[in-house]
């Protein structure tokens, strides 16, 4: 036979962003070794007729750090066409680390980013103590799609200064060397990047600041000088730059991040980018300077999300609005068919609709602060939640929200939320837009997306696993701005396929991905776009220990090809895994050498 795959008479989005051509792709040893009129005989042919052809979608911004170690499948990221993940966002992860860490790492995941402790003790297998260890176990278990691996802050943080690492104290000039050197040695060994967080929102599940969150200048700009020399490498940030805390802290933090990507030598670095209520405007500060810092010659991304960040609220979800309310908390513990049952009761109903809830953040609690505000402005909270529906609609305006409908019902925003919470047997779920939704809809969203520095991410993939469902990001971006948004800015296929395409490939330095090109590994996406659709999210319970998490389906994808082998049929994993560990700047150093 010529080749192993060919995939015949689909419409061809080559990930650069130009016009598609109906043309034949052609694969053999896992690379795309034809493109158009592909003469021969292959093992197996795909009818693409009727379809898109595209390169596989890489993700960005990704916490599959501890999944990864145990779970072949990578769901949900490969329900949606992606083929690559970037793990090790916002400083969190689980290498390097001494046995005697590994709790505080597990409590620090679990805080940071709602994955079940519980879970992550299970699941994951602990088979390395460095970052190429790491590295290397990861590669020799099975998964349906490639990930790549960042340095994250945090335990690196940790395995170089110990309990030291969690009591802000500043890292000596020793402990820096030692953190620049552990950084490099992954470097060389095919991580992809380093990344850090200084979030107020983040802490461990007991409550703690995150290792990283106070890190001084000379802390991170040592660490970004290990990437001197490289050809390879990114550096990624996330920040809310002392929101919630006093005085105006944005520039002196800014001045932060800043010299920390000076001091990586023209590496590519990425800052988180929303709109939050509190500060509504800070959003375009940080555009203003990112722009003045590409202007100096620092290259510099805003990691961009294409809807609300969004919190799902129910009651088999880390949070919903009765949480701290006595009553409720006298139940919460009861399985969720009992539960439901006592809310149902009209004297259960009538006593905790007197109540005000009870402080849920502080010492001790992984809950932030803006929790307790949120809980004392129901009639806010209700204004800006949404019953997503079957066929999910993110944007919707006040005249569908939660608020409406008890102003219509004529009874509280809180009882509302309470019927609501109540319905498809204590099953529903509700959609509140905690960012990038001030306005009411997605203009300012699209202005993110169309600046010259966005880059498409923030899906945090494989975490917040019982209140976020972003991983669907992918196929949002396709239905909803290439093809359905009927009010504002819209994107074309071809734009919307080369942000999820390309444009991270280049930024990342993967240049054997993110293209259907000659020479490239073929990983593939074949989808109806026509009949691409999201459907509501639901909860599972398939985490080890029991665990339960938030999956959001798709259909539409008639394949999803990795390294030429289809991990994805027709929106059902095929049980096969040829994903691997991507190894970033290989080859470059392999040549050097």
């Amino acid at each position: 036979m010529d080749y192993d795959l060919k995939i015949t008479g689909g419409l061809v989005y080559d990930g650069d962003g130009g016009e598609p051509r109906k043309a034949d792709v052609a694969v053999r040893n896992g690379t795309i070794v034809a493109v158009g009129d592909c003469a021969g005989d292959a093992r197996e042919t795909i009818d693409a007729r009727g379809h898109i052809v595209t390169p596989g979608f890489i993700d960005l911004h990704t916490h599959y750090d501890g999944q990864v170690s145990w779970d072949a499948g990578m769901q949900p990221s490969v329900n949606h066409g992606v083929s690559t993940v970037v793990m090790g966002s916002c400083g969190v992860g689980f290498a390097p680390v001494r046995e005697a860490d590994r709790e505080k790492l597990i409590r620090l995941m679990e805080g940071v980013e709602d994955i079940p402790g519980i879970a992550l003790a299970e699941g994951l297998t602990w088979d390395w103590e460095t970052l190429p260890e790491y590295m290397d176990a990861l590669d020799a278990k099975p998964h349906s799609i490639d990930f790549a691996v960042q340095v994250t802050h945090d335990p690196l943080r940790v395995y170089v200064m110990g309990d030291r690492a969690v009591c802000n104290e500043p890292a000596t000039e020793t402990d820096i060397a030692a953190m620049r050197r552990i950084t490099r040695e992954a470097l060389e060994a095919g991580a992809i990047g380093f990344s850090t967080g200084r979030s107020d929102v983040h802490r461990s599940a007991d409550g703690e600041w995150t290792p990283s969150s106070e890190a001084t200048t000379e802390e991170l700009a040592g660490i970004a000088s290990a990437f001197s020399g490289l050809s390879h490498g990114i550096l990624q940030a996330v920040n809310d730059f002392d929101l919630e805390r006093e005085g105006d802290a944005f520039d002196k933090e800014f001045d932060i991040l800043e010299s920390m990507a000076k001091a990586g030598e023209g590496r590519p670095f990425s800052l988180s980018l929303m709109q939050r209520d509190f500060a509504p405007d800070q959003w375009r500060r940080i555009i203003e300077r990112a722009e003045k810092a590409e202007a100096k010659g620092v290259s510099m991304r805003l990691q961009t999300a294409p809807r609300g960040i969004g919190v799902i609220t129910g009651l088999q979800c880390t949070f919903h609005p009765f949480i701290g309310f006595p009553s409720y908390k006298a139940i919460c513990d009861l399985p969720l068919e009992q539960r439901v049952a006592r809310m149902r009761e009209p004297e259960f109903k009538a006593q905790i609709l007197t109540e005000e809830s009870e402080k849920l953040a502080g010492d001790g609690t992984p809950v932030p602060p803006i929790v307790d505000a949120l809980m004392a402005a129901i009639d806010y909270v209700a204004s800006k939640t949404f019953l997503l529906g079957e066929n999910p609609e993110y944007e919707q305006g006040a005249e569908t929200s939660v608020l409406h409908m008890a102003e219509e019902k004529g009874v509280s925003s809180l009882e509302m939320i309470y019927d609501l919470l109540l319905e498809e047997e204590g099953r529903a779920l509700l959609y509140f837009p905690i960012y990038n939704y001030t306005n009411m809809n997605f203009d300012n969203v699209y202005e993110m997306m169309k600046h010259p520095q966005s880059i498409m991410g923030l899906s945090d993939g494989g975490a917040h696993v019982g209140t976020i469902c972003d991983s669907s990001f992918p196929s949002y971006l396709l239905t909803y701005w290439a093809r359905d948004r009927d009010r504002g800015g819209k994107l074309e296929l071809s734009e919307a396929i080369r942000r999820l395409t390309s444009d991270i490939a280049d930024y990342c330095g993967m240049a054997d991905r993110g293209r259907i090109k000659v020479g490239l590994k073929a990983n593939i996406n074949i989808i109806d776009f026509k009949n691409l659709r999201l459907y509501a999210p639901r909860m599972v319970q398939d985490l080890p220990a029991g665990g339960q998490r938030l999956l959001q389906d798709a259909s539409g994808y008639r394949a999803v090809i990795v390294d030429g082998e289809t991990v994805l049929e027709n929106d059902q994993l095929t049980g096969k895994h040829p994903g691997r560990l991507y190894r970033a700047g290989q080859q470059a150093m392999e040549s050097a050498a």
